[in-house]
């Protein structure tokens, strides 16, 4: 099914590569976050498909703290192979060179550990606080450059919450991107990509797989290393300053031990599930 997947993604990012490209690029946007959201992405029924293989929450892992609330796995191998198989199909060198093109991203690698992606849900009250992605990938060579992020909850509707907003610099006002179903985000990542997830406001699961790719180029123009760093919503003032000082100390104890300290969060799966991604 992995084949099938990669050759259908492919089509459909060349189908439209012209406008994907230009709005990627887009120089009239308010802030330098540059990203595309492609739908119908796959079509109807395989992605539908891809929703009813989706696991439970409750074989999940929950991470639930001031910065974030939400569901999360990188244990492929536990889950229906359909996952592994949309969730890789994206690591694929093909995938990976098509969406460098549109992107104009140099030299992107992929991720088939994993290490910043996955699959993650959403419930009502589930939130993602303002944040800058972590700098480097897991062994700190590569610089993370780009966020892809395929929506798959059928009917979820922008008023649902758990939609994907982009911040500018001062961390104030955000456009904001629903999580539509079979809908596929581009967005670049760099020291000034603010994003974050809206609370969750309605019954169901928002479902999203995230994939991450990295170059040995500074997507800055300069050399920055960073912790992934949180920033609280405006109206959260006090949740603001905690969540700073909370960053500052990470990002300080990384500089003291460039690894972390904590044990990486990886794919350690079978061979085959990560199969097809150099």
């Amino acid at each position: 099914m992995r084949e099938e997947l990669i050759e259908l993604i492919i089509e459909r990012l060349g189908r439209d590569e012209d406008s994907i490209r230009s709005e990627f690029n887009d120089p009239e946007r308010p802030i330098k976050t540059k990203f595309s959201a492609i739908d119908d992405l796959l079509p109807e029924d395989i992605a539908r498909r891809i929703s009813n293989a989706f696991p439970a929450s409750e074989k999940m892992r929950l991470l639930d703290s001031f910065r974030e609330k939400k569901y999360t796995s990188k244990s492929l191998d536990e889950f229906d192979p359909l996952i592994a198989d949309i969730t890789f199909a994206f690591q694929d060198r093909r995938i990976i060179d098509k969406v460098a093109a549109l992107t104009g991203i140099e030299d992107s690698v992929g991720d088939p550990h994993l290490y910043a992606g996955g699959i993650s849900a959403m419930e009502r009250g589930h939130f993602l606080n303002p944040h800058l992605d972590n700098s480097h990938d897991g062994d700190q060579k590569n610089y993370r450059v780009l966020n892809l992020l395929y929506y798959i909850t059928p009917d979820w509707k922008p008023e649902n919450g758990g939609n994907l907003e982009l911040w500018d610099e001062a961390v104030k006002t955000p456009v904001e991107i629903p999580s539509l179903f079979n809908r596929l985000v581009l967005m670049s990542t760099n020291d000034k990509s603010w994003h974050s997830v809206n609370e969750v406001k309605a019954a169901g699961r928002r479902c999203c797989i995230s994939n991450y790719y990295f170059s040995p180029h500074s997507p800055n123009g300069y050399e920055t290393t960073h912790v992934t760093y949180f920033m609280a919503r405006p109206e959260q003032k006090l949740r603001r300053f905690v969540t700073k000082i909370d960053s500052d100390l990470r990002t300080l104890l990384r500089r003291v031990k460039k690894g972390g300290f904590a044990k990486k969060d990886v794919f350690e799966g079978s061979s085959d599930a990560k199969a097809r991604t150099k």
